[in-house]
C-alpha cells in the first residue's frame, strides 16, 4: 500500500511512542510514517496528508483519521474522524451516551492524553478514554492516525483500531 521511501518511514524502538508501545504490545500489524512538522503549522492534519503525498505515500485525505479530545458533562472523551470534515459534536455525544459535548480546553486534553495536541493518538492515552470513531473508518483496509507525536502516523486496520480504543463506530460528521 505504501511505497517504499526511506525518509517517510522510520524504524522505531519498541517505546517510541506509547501510541507505538500498546500496537507492539497487542501484536497488531502496523506501519510507523514519518514526516516533517513543521513548528510554524497548527493544521496537523492537513499537514500529515501533504506531507505524506509530497512523500509519495498513496494515501486519500479521507484515510488519514485525526482525534479530538471533547468535553461531555461526565469526563472527557475522544471522537476520531477522518481529517477533512468536521466533527458533530450532537453526534459524538449521543454516541456515547451524554447529552451534549464541546471541545475540551487544550490543556485538559493534553493533561489528560499524556501527548500535544497535533501528536494526541487515540492509542496508548495516559487514561483511557470513551472513543467514537466516525464509521467511514470501515470503507478502508488501512486507516491513519497519529503515532503520539507530531509529524508521525501510523496506519492500522480499522478493526484493530477499533478494538484497541474500545470504540464505538456511529456517523459523527457534521452536516
Amino acid at each position: 500500500m505504501f511505497p517504499s521511501n526511506p525518509h517517510y518511514r522510520v524504524a522505531v524502538a519498541r517505546a517510541a511512542t506509547p501510541a507505538i508501545a500498546v500496537l507492539v504490545a497487542a501484536n497488531v500489524d502496523h506501519e510507523v510514517l514519518s514526516y516533517h512538522h513543521d513548528p510554524r503549522n497548527d493544521a496537523f492534519g492537513d499537514e500529515a496528508v501533504a506531507a505524506l503525498a509530497t512523500a509519495g505515500v498513496d494515501v486519500s485525505s479521507e484515510q488519514v483519521f485525526k482525534t479530538l479530545v471533547i468535553a461531555l458533562p461526565s469526563g472527557l472523551a475522544v471522537a476520531v474522524l477522518p481529517v477533512p470534515y468536521k466533527l458533530s459534536l450532537k453526534a459524538a455525544a449521543a454516541a456515547l451516551g451524554a447529552p451534549r459535548a464541546e471541545l475540551a480546553d487544550r490543556a485538559a486534553a493534553e493533561r489528560s492524553t499524556g501527548y500535544v495536541v497535533g501528536g494526541i493518538s487515540p492509542l496508548g492515552q495516559r487514561r483511557k478514554l470513551p472513543t467514537v470513531v466516525d464509521d467511514s473508518v470501515w470503507a478502508w483496509d488501512r486507516v491513519l492516525c497519529s503515532a503520539g507525536r507530531r509529524g508521525l502516523q501510523v496506519a492500522v486496520a480499522p478493526a484493530d483500531l477499533v478494538a484497541l480504543t474500545e470504540a464505538v463506530t456511529v456517523d459523527v460528521l457534521a452536516p
